[in-house]
């Protein structure tokens, strides 16, 4: 890097640290449909902005509510439609991989292949959808909960089923009932394998091998902590040893079972402990897996879940420490349509606290959500999603790349320091200037070693700088004077960089 673009870089650094959203001048388009857009979507593209004004907040908003009735891009459907693995159910895709056959060098080598390609693929239908969805609220929700439901990829055989994790267990229920969404979570093999339930058996089951002897305590704990009752939801150690007594049997066919389920779930009825349980509070008899949809049910409508869900929603939708009677209000509405997320994000986008000017463009972007934010804005046409993969892995964010069970921060303090800050100009500074190359048309990468179609890389077309008028005018122009001041001051080719380098747009 020359020392121009150093000074470049360091001016917006400067810039962004030290200014705050308060600083922001009053704006010619209404703040309150750039704050519903940011909000709802991962930011506005060319054409939103006018939109929304157009049809009004409320239509937009119930729009976002029911994506089925919002006509997906055929380009996207088109892209998708060509990543052969994209719909395979689980144990399809460890045949796809020949996961437990005998391979030869060379088939091994060639099966390896695949699997990558089935991760790949994976990120790459996100990535699409994130950046070119219409449906945009079902994509921040599918982004929401596969984060609070976390599989880190990187497991074993997650490596092949997170993809289809987030396809059959998270997208279908992302604004359905919560407890349609953890019942497909807690029988997806992913999280069965990740959280080691499949490992987990009665003491004294005959069908218990040595890497599965006995109670394994992981996923059950993580359950209430983390997916349902939150850290203080009033559970004991007792309960944690219930639930996974309750949960013993839940677990995975071997690759090569007959008659088994291309889903994936497979309850032993031999590894369960059929004894009865005290499951906070509640007596459950000792039967099979039944035990564990009772389970099931009792942590989806405790009022602990319903109060630890809905201060994650306020803290991802209104503020980084979100009001404490909004948060009641979300819990009361969650318990009084049993646990239906769509009613809930409908009572929190019409709340005062949601509309409250207080909390515009306060929450600071995640990688991920700045990623997309910027090739939305831009309205790039993506095809090659690898700078994009490339930027979050560097950035701390990998896709389905978080090891830990809690998933990814959504707060400023885990993300806004000076090197993270550092990694966006420099990424800014690139697409502004028509040096990434996300367009162009795709072609097979590998045709001889049978690699899927949607593995492709884009054909090196050099893309143009980015109009900052244009991007200026997609984002509302709202920036703050001070802001305004260094764009002016700047050469022209420098503008586009400097209002995505922004302090305002590093918020949302």
């Amino acid at each position: 890097m020359t020392a121009k673009p150093k000074f470049f870089v360091m001016s917006l650094l400067i810039l962004i640290l030290g200014v705050t959203p308060s600083n922001a001048a009053s704006q010619p388009v209404d703040p309150k449909i750039l704050h519903l857009i940011n909000r709802l979507s991962f930011g506005p593209s060319p054409g939103d902005v006018q939109r929304v004004k157009s049809i009004g907040v409320e239509r937009y908003i119930q729009e976002q509510l029911s994506p089925q009735t919002i006509p997906e891009s055929a380009s996207l459907e088109n892209q998708l439609a060509q990543m052969e693995t994209l719909n395979l159910k689980p144990m399809e895709l460890l045949a796809y991989g020949k996961v437990g056959e005998k391979l030869s060098r060379e088939e091994k080598k060639a099966a390896d292949q695949k699997a990558k390609a089935i991760l790949q693929q994976a990120m790459q239908a996100r990535l699409l959808r994130a950046t070119q969805s219409p449906r945009q609220l079902q994509e921040v929700m599918v982004d929401f909960w596969y984060n609070h439901f976390n599989v880190y990829a990187n497991k074993g055989r997650d490596r092949f089923w997170v993809g289809a994790y987030e396809q059959q267990a998270i997208r279908p229920h992302a604004l359905g009932r919560f407890r349609d969404l953890l019942g497909a979570t807690a029988h997806h093999p992913a999280m069965l394998f990740y959280l080691d339930n499949w490992q987990s058996s009665a003491p004294s089951s005959p069908n218990a091998r040595r890497k599965t002897q006995g109670l394994n305590e992981n996923y059950a704990r993580e359950l209430m902590e983390l997916h349902t009752l939150g850290v203080d939801g009033g559970y004991t150690q007792q309960d944690v040893i219930a639930l996974a007594k309750i949960l013993t049997g839940w677990g995975i066919p071997s690759a090569n079972q007959p008659n088994i389920n291309s889903d994936g779930f497979y309850f032993n009825p031999k590894r369960h402990d059929g004894s009865d349980k005290v499951f906070l509070g509640n007596t459950i008899k000792g039967g099979g897996e039944e035990e564990g949809e009772q389970a099931l049910d009792i942590l989806a409508r405790s009022p602990a879940t319903a109060r630890h869900i809905s201060y994650k929603l306020a803290q991802y939708f209104v503020s980084d420490r979100p009001p404490t009677a909004l948060v009641n209000r979300l819990a009361q509405r969650y318990l009084a349509t049993d646990g239906n997320i769509r009613a809930v994000l409908e009572t929190l986008f019409k709340s005062s606290e949601f509309w409250d000017a207080n909390n515009f463009n306060v929450k600071f972007k995640t990688p991920y959500q700045y990623v997309i934010s910027t090739v939305r804005a831009t309205g790039m046409e993506v095809n090659n999603t690898k700078p994009l993969v490339s930027f979050l892995q560097q950035s701390g964010m990998p896709i389905y790349g978080c090891q830990t069970p809690d998933g990814y921060k959504n707060t400023e303090e885990a993300w806004l320091n000076s090197y993270a800050m550092t990694r966006r100009l420099n990424f800014a500074t690139a697409i502004a200037s028509g040096k990434l190359a996300l367009s162009g048309s795709p072609e097979p990468r590998n045709q001889a070693n049978n690699i899927p179609k949607g593995d492709v890389l884009a054909v090196k077309v050099k893309p143009a700088p980015i109009d900052s008028g244009q991007l200026s005018n997609t984002l509302g122009n709202l920036l703050s004077s001070k802001t305004q001041s260094a764009i002016a001051s700047s050469p022209p080719q420098l503008h586009a960089a400097l209002i995505l380098g922004s302090p305002e747009f590093m918020r949302r």
